[in-house]
């Protein structure tokens, strides 16, 4: 897994929304595999950027269907990873009680 830095996190987003307004730009029907090829280089982009994370495949499914790809589905999925991958490499909290401040000292 790819350590998230904020340049790797800003420069996602910035291809996910420009994807996203590039699909909506096409309009509804889009035209015939310029989507899809945008869909390819966005899917290869973050994952190289974020590294591989399983939602990215649902997204470039959903992506394929004609009306569907005017939602903002890659910018909501960057930011679904992101979140997600952050809480994955926050450090573990420690357990209440072992804070060595805490501790009562018998005298």
């Amino acid at each position: 897994m790819k350590a998230l830095t904020r340049p790797r996190i800003w420069l996602a987003f910035a291809v996910a929304l420009a994807a996203d307004v590039f699909q909506i730009a096409l309009g509804p029907l889009g035209w015939t595999f310029l989507d899809e090829a945008a869909d390819v280089l966005v899917m290869i982009a973050v994952s190289l950027l974020l590294g591989f994370h399983p939602l990215l495949l649902p997204t470039f499914i959903v992506e394929l269907f004609p009306v569907v790809d005017m939602l903002p589905t890659w910018t909501a999925c960057v930011a679904a990873v992101v979140m997600l991958r952050r809480h994955q490499q926050r450090p573990p909290a420690a357990p209440p009680g072992d804070d060595p401040s805490s501790k009562v000292i018998d005298i």
